[in-house]
């Protein structure tokens, strides 16, 4: 098949957009640390980075280190059918996973075959090195 010359395929990693609000969680990530906001009014943890609480609306938000430790809330594993870009990573495993904290993020499952996940599997953080800006937060089992 010809690709006209017209078209452009970008075919670097997709970086994360970053906002003022959030710019702390990617610094904490970049040291190790994964960071979720808390908010000091009504005593909600937050995740992803917001302006403001989502529970009573406050501006009086700050950040906490969380422990790391969650548990696979559900999870879908690709093998096929996905951009070019992410071609080298099949077969890779998105999931969400609740945390120790209260919140739940997607994420990557890591360092496991996609048949030994399975939902409520402990797993910890561990970061990856996107580029010298990124480190993004996978979780991998416990005790990998």
């Amino acid at each position: 098949m010809d690709i006209p010359e017209n078209i452009n395929f970008d075919m670097s990693r997709p970086l994360p957009e970053t906002q003022p609000w959030s710019k702390k969680f990617w610094e904490g990530a970049k040291e190790g640390k994964l960071l979720v906001q808390h908010c000091k009014d009504c005593d909600t943890n937050i995740f992803y980075p917001r302006k403001i609480c989502p529970e009573c609306w406050s501006k009086n938000l700050d950040w906490i280190e969380a422990s790391g430790k969650a548990s696979v809330y559900m999870f879908s594993t690709a093998y096929d059918m996905v951009e070019p870009r992410f071609w080298e990573d099949i077969p890779y495993t998105i999931a969400y996973v609740d945390l120790e904290e209260g919140v739940r993020l997607m994420t990557r499952i890591v360092d496991c075959k996609p048949e030994d996940i399975k939902i409520d599997m402990k797993v910890e953080v561990v970061f990856r090195k996107l580029n010298d800006d990124f480190y993004l937060p996978y979780f991998r089992p416990v005790g990998k």
